[in-house]
């Protein structure tokens, strides 16, 4: 999977297009220090969205915008929920 272009939107989202998914555009939303998934315009001419893809899709993004320390650091991820 790739990522093939994105673009900001309104209201701090970006709108992502992957490789994968080329039909159903992903919307993100920003978190204080990184970008994650608020929702996929999921096309028919597409195969299902899996959490796996999901998480490949975040990765990447985040990737690409210099903020992936952080996506990768966030509580979820490390296991320190309740800071």
């Amino acid at each position: 999977m790739e990522l093939i272009d994105w673009s900001y939107g309104r209201r701090y989202q970006i709108k992502a297009v992957f490789s994968s998914h080329p039909n159903s555009p992903v919307i993100f939303r920003s978190f204080p220090d990184y970008y994650f998934i608020y929702t996929v315009k999921w096309s028919d001419r597409d195969s299902p969205v899996n959490r796996d893809d999901l998480a490949e899709m975040e990765k990447l993004l985040n990737e690409e915008l210099g903020c992936l320390k952080a996506y990768e650091t966030r509580r979820s991820v490390c296991g320190r929920a309740g800071l």
